[in-house]
């Protein structure tokens, strides 16, 4: 059985279909970069939008490792990354309808280990699109973990170099998408203290392990990511996206089942560490997320939203509202009709 049809297995209605969503972290992949992920094309992209029954109104395109310009100085490639996903945005919105709205902001790559100089990588990105926001650097590493699971050296957010790099963001209004493991979130208090006038975006939940040393162990591995989300809470320039936890590294992936979770299950699951996130940032700092094509392994589109709605049913409207596209657009600088 193919992934698809391991997902069919398990089909919802959207819930609250009209609540306004904008999807804060995508990724496109014309090939997938590994076995175990799938193509994620900008039509399979734009179709979920226009057939979950959710109200997408607008997506997040995040770094993909794809895309790279094939000429020119190597460390102005990336930026092939970034007039590729405005291509998307503006075919998007000339499809129009639920379809419109992909791509609406933009977080590509540039090497921060090139320090002051990545400047004018960051200058080529802005000029190849009005949505480019910011890049993300993957900086998730961790003892415990395979290769497969690490992208950074260890203490990279400490880095002098890395430092001038980040430094280079401010000035410019460009934002920094962090991609860590829980056990880092401390370098990235230190970070954000350090440059308070860049805007950060945590990414996944901060990226809670369940593996490693951490195995049997979620009574404390919760308890030491809550006390590092509390001190990165405290820094005002840092807003975290609620998502991107249905994989290996939580243990709560689903690729191994027989079946797909439904939106209750996946709710249960994941609810603790949603809330308490949302407790310490507030709603108007968080900001739900797909992170599709990667969690597609576990779950499909519709009920993964689903979910989402499922747990904050009892909030809000206002609060709603911001986490699922009030806090987004103001941070990705997205506008929202009326």
């Amino acid at each position: 059985m193919d992934r698809e049809a391991w997902r069919r297995q398990v089909i919802e209605t959207a819930l609250d279909p009209d609540l306004p969503i904008i999807d804060t972290h995508q990724h496109i992949w014309m090939e997938p970069p590994g076995a175990m992920w799938e193509r994620y094309t900008p039509d399979q992209m734009m179709a979920d939008m226009a057939h979950s029954g959710h109200n997408i109104i607008g997506t997040v395109y995040i770094d993909s490792r794809a895309h790279y310009s094939e000429l020119g100085p190597e460390h102005l490639r990336c930026v092939g990354e970034t007039a590729f996903a405005e291509q998307v945005a503006q075919e998007s919105l000339r499809r129009g309808g639920r379809e419109a709205g992909a791509c609406a902001a933009i977080a590509t790559y540039a090497d921060l280990m090139m320090g002051h100089a990545v400047g004018e990588v960051f200058d080529a990105h802005m000029a190849a699109s009005p949505r480019f926001r910011g890049i993300r650097y993957m900086t998730a590493m961790d003892q415990d973990l395979s290769s497969d699971h690490w992208w950074a050296p260890q203490g990279i957010m400490k880095d002098p170099v890395f430092l001038d790099g980040f430094s280079e963001l401010a000035s410019r209004d460009l934002m920094f998408d962090a991609w860590i493991y829980h056990p880092q979130i401390p370098d990235l208090v230190e970070l954000a203290r350090r440059f308070p006038d860049t805007t950060i975006i945590l990414d996944h939940l901060g990226g809670p392990l369940l593996i490693g040393r951490y195995s049997g162990r979620e009574e404390e591995s919760f308890v030491e990511w809550r006390k590092n989300m509390a001190a990165l809470a405290e820094c005002p320039n840092v807003s975290v996206k609620l998502g991107g936890v249905n994989s290996s590294t939580t243990g709560w992936s689903a690729r191994d089942l027989p079946l797909p979770p439904s939106s209750e299950k996946t709710a249960e699951i994941q609810r603790r560490h949603m809330f308490t996130a949302i407790d310490l940032f507030g709603p108007r700092r968080c900001m739900f997320e797909s992170n599709f094509p990667v969690d597609m392994v576990s779950i499909s589109f519709t009920v993964l939203w689903n979910a989402f709605k499922r747990m904050t049913a009892d909030f809000s409207d206002a609060d709603r509202r911001d986490l699922f596209a009030g806090t987004a657009s103001r941070v990705y600088r997205i506008p929202i009709a009326g």
